[in-house]
């Protein structure tokens, strides 16, 4: 007997990013602790990166473009269930809990993350669309990895200064929740700037758009389910037992 994957867990239309290029990193932030809530969201039960077909396909040319340059892309977030973003609304409404604010919010005040797009409630990560995503050079250096409670620095300090993500600079660490993470943001300049720009043009050349407020956030123009918000869980994957003979 073997086991082999299988697709039933998932829509139609939805497979695992390993599935379209393994070699594609994969580090779901909302899936553990180093978010800017400090937990995993609703609907995260494993650390899995789900995508919508066509999404896959593309991020597996920009890969294959992206290690021209002895880069690798890294995905923080993919396909994003629609309770994931109520509770993120509930989150932003509690004054009391500003546990990771030092590094994701020191800058502003936590209820006006919607008021500053920073987050959408009906986000395109829950049509399968959308993406976030940043570059690592190859070999992968290693990462620290981050334990509740560990020390948290500014998400606009130097790249020099974050500890736990093995990305090249980009001006803002992930999830910076600063003006700073806006795309072309003047006072981003040098090879954080040039970075930035090498990422929007692998990603636009494979159909995708970026969202300018986020230097990370990409949406896939041709979207495979423009009117369809989903929220069905990212469990642990579905393995069943087959006769190998």
């Amino acid at each position: 007997m073997s086991a082999i994957s299988t697709k039933l867990d998932l829509p139609k239309g939805f497979h695992d990013l390993e599935d379209f290029d393994p070699t594609i990193l994969q580090e779901i932030r909302y899936a553990g602790d180093y978010n800017f809530i400090g937990r995993p969201l609703a609907g995260y039960e494993a650390q899995r990166c789900i995508v919508s077909s066509v999404v896959g396909k593309a991020l597996r040319k920009v890969q294959l473009e992206a290690k021209q340059f002895n880069l690798t892309l890294k995905v923080y977030e993919a396909y994003r269930p629609l309770r994931a973003c109520e509770d993120i609304l509930k989150w932003s409404v509690d004054s009391k809990d500003q546990l990771m604010k030092e590094e994701f919010y020191k800058h502003i005040d936590k209820a006006s993350v919607f008021d500053l797009s920073f987050v959408l409630l009906r986000s395109s990560h829950a049509r399968g669309a959308a993406v976030d995503v940043t570059l690592v050079p190859l070999p992968v250096p290693k990462q620290k990895d981050y334990k509740k409670g560990d020390r948290l620095i500014d998400g606009i300090l130097p790249k020099s200064q974050h500890l736990y993500d093995n990305s090249i600079d980009m001006g803002t660490g992930f999830d910076c929740f600063h003006e700073y993470s806006h795309t072309e943001h003047h006072r981003i300049v040098g090879k954080a700037k040039e970075n930035r720009r090498l990422l929007c043009q692998l990603m636009h050349k494979q159909g995708f758009k970026n969202y300018d407020g986020e230097w990370w956030h990409f949406t896939f123009i041709k979207e495979p389910f423009p009117h369809v918000y989903f929220d069905f869980i990212i469990s642990q994957r579905v393995q069943l037992m087959k006769d190998s003979n």
